[in-house]
């Protein structure tokens, strides 16, 4: 199968390497805005060649569009205007409800199929792309009754061929779930690394001082803006619901330490520890 990446980046290069170890992919095209990035992921072997959009578009049988959410908005309804109705298109967004409705009236919508990988790091670019980062996650394809039968299949078999195990939803449930178990994740670390920044003056103290716990917390406070708030931009109204129900969380610690009450804290903690339950399945 010849496959044209758009974004070169972490996830689209994580999956170009997949693909190619597993015999799906004979021949992989990149299109990129960044031509450091393109050059990068040749010279990685990412990608087999560069193309611009029309002639990327026009060479492959599958397109895997891997770019901000905001780009892909915008970006993905010329891409089904270039396709014909042999060819698939799917996406790696974070959010899903946006981009559908970004293409609901299309004519070519049944060739699109809306997939997001559950995997990522702080890390951005081809070369960070690792080729067995997908295994054992869960693959969201969603709104599966808008896709055409063989485009479904299509995408099905890549997400096999990752070695995902398969989850179907529809766009907007995704985009809730996400907030809560994704997006709340990264806005609590930026406003951790914030918070020790603005109160911790002393670079070489952090440094030195910080352990594994804190390096673990703050990880996702190194994701690039670049990604992360179009995410937020598009998940906004899921975002603040969460958002607003951590802050809530974070004042029943607060009071209790103001007052003094030990015991409520215990039961606070007692309570979070049932994560570990659910975690550790």
């Amino acid at each position: 199968m010849k496959i044209s990446i758009v974004g070169t980046g972490l996830i689209g290069g994580s999956i170009a390497l997949k693909l190619k170890s597993k015999g799906i992919a004979n021949f992989i095209y990149g299109i990129d805005n960044s031509t450091d990035h393109l050059n990068k992921a040749l010279e990685l072997k990412i990608i087999d060649s560069k193309a611009d959009l029309a002639d990327g578009i026009r060479s492959a049988e599958l397109i895997i569009l891997s770019i901000p959410v905001d780009a892909a908005r915008k970006l993905l309804p010329q891409i089904l205007d270039l396709i014909n109705e042999n060819q698939t298109v799917m996406d790696t967004g974070s959010t899903k409800a946006g981009i559908v409705q970004a293409v609901e009236n299309h004519p070519k919508r049944s060739r699109f199929v809306a997939f997001h990988p559950m995997w990522g790091t702080e890390n951005s670019g081809p070369k960070s792309a690792v080729s067995e980062s997908f295994a054992g996650k869960a693959g969201v394809i969603c709104n599966r009754e808008e896709s055409s039968e063989d485009a479904l299949k299509t995408v099905e078999k890549i997400v096999e061929s990752l070695d995902m195990h398969l989850i179907y939803m529809n766009a907007e449930d995704h985009d809730v779930h996400t907030a809560y178990i994704s997006h709340i994740s990264h806005i609590t670390s930026y406003a951790l690394a914030n918070t020790v920044l603005e109160k911790e003056r002393e670079e070489e103290t952090i440094f030195q001082l910080a352990s594994s716990g804190f390096s673990s917390t703050v990880r996702l406070a190194k994701s690039h803006p670049e990604m992360w708030v179009p995410i937020f931009r598009q998940n906004r109204e899921n975002v603040l619901d969460v958002l607003n129900e951590h802050i809530s969380q974070l004042r029943k610690f607060k009071s209790a330490l103001e007052k003094e009450n030990f015991e409520y804290l215990e039961e606070l903690i007692s309570n979070a520890n049932k994560i570990r339950g659910i975690l550790d399945k």
